[in-house]
């Protein structure tokens, strides 16, 4: 596989990189994404995903395109100003990097296109596949937009596969990075009842799946990037409290943190029951099908 990967210096791109020979790199800041990546990626290529699409010369051999790119849900409170950062560097920036795609000569065969659960919106107890409607809201209209972009790209004859991804967990940063604080100062537990759903997947496995994804032909269209067994907000809780060795019963409440994140605090009481479906019935094998599990590898024991 030749592939590029777009997004490389976040939190996912660096372990789906290790997976790959050499890939090519598309990188607002070259020298800095260099510095971070180190030599075992291949070329990097400059690209400003809002000014238009990447060089032509990025795609040279390329037969696969990851496209993990987009601003954080989670900095920040939702501005007007930040929603339009969110919304843009997802449908614009996809919508440049197809039209780069679909004006080389020689096209890739796949497009592997990061998308996220939030395209469902709060669904209470509703199992949740890749075929299930749409939910309503911001998150979910942006999910909506940044699919129908990558899937544009199908009029070329290019195979599209949309990862939906849930709550991303690994060590060293993403979502887990921002709830140890509290939890190691006995201060963590669940948001509200802790009755909604959270989709989560292990950053190995996700990774791996992006993998999955572009070489099995059969995989287009929606992937629920999801573990298979989702768990209530009150047992992730519990499982996180328990491999800390530290309490986990003062709940969070929702006016709290309404003052605190703005409009993005509904997001983290939103229930989302997602089931990795189309993974699943292409062989894909969990590492970390379950909480506890992804959880030991990610955090070292408590002392």
């Amino acid at each position: 596989m030749r592939a590029l990967v777009t997004g490389a210096t976040g939190f996912i791109g660096p372990r789906l990189l290790r997976l790959l020979d050499s890939p090519v790199v598309l990188s607002r800041n070259p020298e800095r994404a260099r510095g971070r990546l180190g030599p075992s990626v291949g070329p990097i290529y400059r690209w400003d995903p809002h000014a238009g699409p990447p060089p032509a010369e990025a795609f040279a051999g390329v037969d696969t395109v990851f496209h993990l790119a987009g601003e954080s849900v989670a900095e920040g409170r939702w501005t007007a100003a930040q929603k339009a950062r969110i919304r843009d560097s997802r449908v614009i920036g996809t919508r440049n990097l197809v039209l780069g795609i679909t004006q080389t000569q020689t096209k890739p065969a796949t497009l592997v296109s990061s998308s996220a659960v939030g395209i469902y919106g709060n669904r209470g107890d509703e199992e949740l596949v890749e075929t299930s409607a749409p939910g309503t809201g911001f998150l979910a209209d942006v999910c909506q937009e940044w699919e129908h972009e990558a899937r544009a790209a199908a009029t070329a004859g290019i195979r599209v596969a949309t990862l939906r991804t849930g709550i991303v967990l690994g060590s060293g940063g993403g979502a887990l990075g921002k709830m140890l604080t509290p939890f190691r100062l006995g201060a963590g537990g669940p948001l509200g009842n802790g009755r909604q759903w959270m989709p989560w997947i292990h950053v190995a496995d996700l990774a791996r799946l992006y993998v999955h994804a572009a070489d099995h032909e059969t995989v287009r269209g929606a992937v629920n990037g999801v573990a298979p067994e989702p768990v209530r907000n009150s047992d992730f809780t519990r499982a996180l409290g328990k491999q800390l060795r530290r309490p986990a019963f003062m709940p969070a409440p929702y006016l709290g943190l309404r003052l605190l994140f703005g409009e993005f605090a509904q997001v983290l009481f939103d229930s989302q029951r997602v089931l990795p479906r189309v993974a699943l019935e292409t062989g894909f094998v969990f590492q970390y099908p379950d909480i506890a599990a992804a959880l030991r590898e990610i955090l070292p024991p408590a002392a």
